[in-house]
């Protein structure tokens, strides 16, 4: 069916909701077909969308589709239908309206269902799965995407984000849906006995085991001061209220507590985009603030900035879990509690350092594909077989677990451990970019950045295409002046040197240079964007930064842009 029959079909459609319907009117040809060319993709980070009218738009009739092929996924799992699926949101435009029909169209399962009370963060519906001993579960949310969007993520029962396997299984039945306008949706007095609230208790079970993350319970937290903003998200009482318990000096970014689904008082409710913390740098030199944590909407990650010298100097993800891998790793080796067979996970598009530093403890490193749901994976392999003991886990795009009773990202989780790391190392007389500028001394100098390339739209898709067809068919043999001396294609699971790479298909190349560097690429999961990675090693933050600027030309003069 091409676009223009699928715009006819919901323009005449009686039943439209009448908001959706005078979008419709009022489009222009073009916005009708990318509203329609396509529907939008179901894949192993659910879906993720622009808001609107048409079958390439989050709305709840695409909502509606998606949860009938994940309640066929569900009733096949052992007792499915008894353990249930627990859901929660964000603060986002139409998050609850989404959660509320998920909730009856699993009830109209027979599927028993626990909805959050009010907004929830990703890392508490990952933890409720767990807690509640439910099937799976549903998070709405958009995570650190513009306004514009929202999303839905499904989990399995460890409160893992389905692995690709599994989500193609859900991927098929969603497909086989044949008219995500006929999907019939149960009257709620007809489901009233499956759809249970849930909330305060899950809450408190949450709050104490992030409070077990503690390393160094006993340490004096009196002159230690940390600013906070949640972003306008779901992380505003979790945060507060585990920092508060624990006797932390929390001040908040007043402004941006409200969960405003227009992030009115931010500029951006992305932790990797800078302007994001200028609020609470704001704050922080007021109130004279030792570190600065913000979290995104769904309180899944956490960016820091610490004062250093007097400044307040912005760390990225990779810098941060650096230092956070070498205050855990150290302080357990003092105390006798470092596991023999520990293990940490981190991502192929993640800076060395980090693998350095676990590895200088004897502590191995397993990489995995881009998204936590493989780190997640990682972590029940180990559970099962004993083999390996989970230590931490972390993504370059400013994400950690500490403990794993979380199978997601979680911002609680790591403003606590950057809060204590933060106390600790002020009491050494030193603060968290004295401790990086150790690591970079012991392990050298590593500068991480990215270029995402914004490709909207029918034409956008395409070119996205082209670019990584392109740099297949000819692969780029010196960068910037330096040789290519190794490529990888996840694609195909293959390596320039004929090695095979043991790992699921996903569309990523990377290119390993002469001098310790790399450079990685590939189409974003979430956004119309094709990112470009860059971890670049120096002889001094100086030489990095230098090389940064000729990699990053060069890697764009090659692919034409």
């Amino acid at each position: 069916m091409d676009y223009k029959t699928n715009y006819e079909k919901w323009l005449n459609f009686e039943g439209l909701d009448s908001t959706l319907k005078n979008e419709l009117k009022g489009m222009d040809e073009k916005t009708k077909e990318d509203a329609f060319y396509k529907n939008i993709e179901f894949g192993t980070a659910g879906m993720r969308g622009v808001l609107g009218a048409g079958t390439n738009r989050m709305n709840i009739y695409m909502v509606r589709k998606a949860n009938v092929g994940y309640a066929k996924w569900i009733l096949e799992q052992p007792n499915g239908k008894e353990r249930g699926v627990v859901i929660s949101y964000d603060n986002r435009h139409q998050s609850y309206i989404f959660a509320n029909e998920s909730a009856k169209i699993l009830a109209g399962f027979g599927i028993k269902t626990y909805i959050m009370e009010s907004l929830r963060p990703t890392p508490e519906l990952s933890f409720a799965v767990r807690y509640l001993k439910c099937a799976g579960g549903i998070m709405i949310t958009a995570s650190h995407n513009p306004a514009e969007y929202n999303g839905y993520k499904v989990y399995d029962d460890t409160g893992c984000q389905l692995i690709p396997e599994w989500a193609d299984q859900v991927t098929k039945y969603v497909n086989e849906v044949e008219d995500e306008l006929a999907v019939k949706v149960p009257d709620e007095d007809e489901v009233y006995d499956l759809i249970n609230w849930v909330g305060e208790e899950i809450d408190r079970a949450y709050y104490d085991a992030v409070k077990s993350c503690e390393i160094n319970p006993g340490l004096d937290k009196s002159d230690f001061k940390i600013v906070y903003s949640p972003q306008h998200g779901a992380d505003n009482w979790p945060v507060r209220t585990v920092l508060k318990e624990l006797g932390y000096d929390i001040v908040p970014v007043l402004s941006q507590c409200a969960p405003d689904p227009d992030y009115y008082n931010t500029k951006s409710p992305n932790p990797e985009v800078a302007s994001s913390y200028d609020e609470a740098i704001k704050l922080a030199k007021r109130v004279d603030a030792d570190v600065i944590a913000i979290t995104d909407p769904d309180g899944d990650r956490l960016g820091v900035v610490a004062k250093h010298n007097g400044e307040y100097v912005l760390m990225s993800g990779n810098q941060s879990a650096a230092v956070y891998l070498e205050y855990i790793l150290s302080q357990l080796k003092e105390q006798g509690k470092l596991p023999t067979n520990a293990v940490m996970y981190n991502t192929i598009v993640t800076s060395d350092l980090g693998e350095l530093v676990a590895r200088s403890y004897g502590v191995d490193v397993e990489k995995t594909l881009t998204g936590f749901k493989f780190i997640g994976d990682k972590i029940r392999k180990y559970e099962k077989t004993g083999e390996k003991q989970f230590i931490f886990g972390y993504e370059e795009s400013y994400g950690c677990v500490v403990k794993d009773f979380v199978r997601d990202k979680d911002a609680v989780q790591a403003v606590l451990l950057a809060a204590e790391c933060g106390n600790y190392y002020k009491k050494q007389g030193k603060d968290l970019i004295d401790v990086l500028n150790e690591l970079y001394a012991k392990h050298g100098t590593f500068k991480e950045s990215q270029i995402a390339l914004a490709k909207a739209g029918v034409e956008g898709a395409k070119r996205i295409a082209e670019i990584m067809d392109n740099l297949r068919k000819e692969s780029p043999k010196e960068i910037g002046g330096y040789k290519v001396t190794l490529a990888e294609d996840y694609a195909n699971s293959t390596r320039s040197d004929g090695s095979v790479i043991d790992l699921p298909k996903s569309n990523v190349l990377k290119y390993y240079l002469e001098d310790g560097s790399w450079i990685a690429a590939r189409p974003s999961g979430t956004e119309p964007k094709c990112k470009f990675y860059f971890s670049i090693k120096g002889k001094d933050a100086a030489d990095a930064a230098s090389k940064t600027e000729v990699f990053q030309k060069a890697m764009m003069a090659a692919i034409g842009e």
